[in-house]
């Protein structure tokens, strides 16, 4: 071989530039299965590199239509549109008080407070009905419940309201001596403290309160109601 002849071969495979489309119409071929008169059939050795270049492909054409869908969906916001979640779980409903649902101690403008008097002695007994407002009443009802413990029994009641505004009475009922003040139509309760007390009897020694209550239930000149209750718990006279 001359030198002229091994000159011409080296420009020739310098100025040689593969042909990229031919190439990717042969992969493409090879997927899809057409058969191609020009192409020779690859030899076995060649199959593998063949699947794994036609699955790589495969994979990029599916990311490339979902990035594609998901910019369209966007209104052409590359974040997209977002995707609700699941609901939130609802939250569970609240359980009623360990009192069953009964009245709190202050209630708006009204409170109640329920003692045994310190001049209580080992035979007798006062309650005290503490019930304070800072907005006159138009309506309320006091009810002050002893429990009939051994020997209770009453002895009077009194409160520091006019004695002329209330409807009293005392009675012995569902195993308790219950007292009641109820305030008179057309009369009013006016701002401030006010006392309730029922007097009562009862066996020698100290007597157990844990049982006794007080509720008293009202309507405010503006017609809203309120309700307030207080146990006495466990002290002792």
């Amino acid at each position: 071989m001359d030198d002229e002849l091994r000159e011409r071969l080296r420009t020739a495979a310098e100025a040689h530039r593969p042909d990229r489309e031919r190439m990717l119409a042969r992969i493409e071929r090879g997927m899809t299965g057409t058969p191609s008169a020009r192409a020779p059939r690859a030899p076995r050795g060649a199959m593998p590199w063949l699947r794994v270049a036609g699955a790589t492909a495969a994979v990029c054409a599916v990311l490339a239509a979902g990035a594609y869908a998901v910019t369209s969906a966007g209104g052409g916001d590359p974040r997209g549109k977002q995707v609700a979640g699941p609901p939130a779980p609802l939250a569970p409903a609240s359980k009623p008080s360990a009192g069953g649902g009964a009245p709190p101690t202050e209630d708006g403008p009204l409170r109640v407070d329920g003692a045994v008097d310190p001049h209580s002695n080992r035979y007798w007994a006062q309650s005290n009905v503490t019930l304070q407002t800072q907005q006159p009443l138009a309506g309320l009802t006091v009810e002050l419940r002893i429990a009939l413990t051994g020997g209770v029994n009453t002895t009077g009641s009194w409160r520091s309201l006019p004695e002329q505004d209330f409807i009293a009475s005392a009675q012995e009922k569902g195993g308790f001596l219950v007292y009641r003040w109820t305030l008179k139509p057309g009369r009013t309760v006016p701002v401030g403290t006010h006392t309730f007390a029922g007097q009562y009897n009862h066996a020698e020694g100290d007597r157990d309160t844990r049982g006794d209550d007080v509720t008293a239930r009202a309507v405010r000149t503006t017609g809203q109601p309120a309700s307030v209750r207080d146990d006495f718990g466990p002290s002792a006279d």
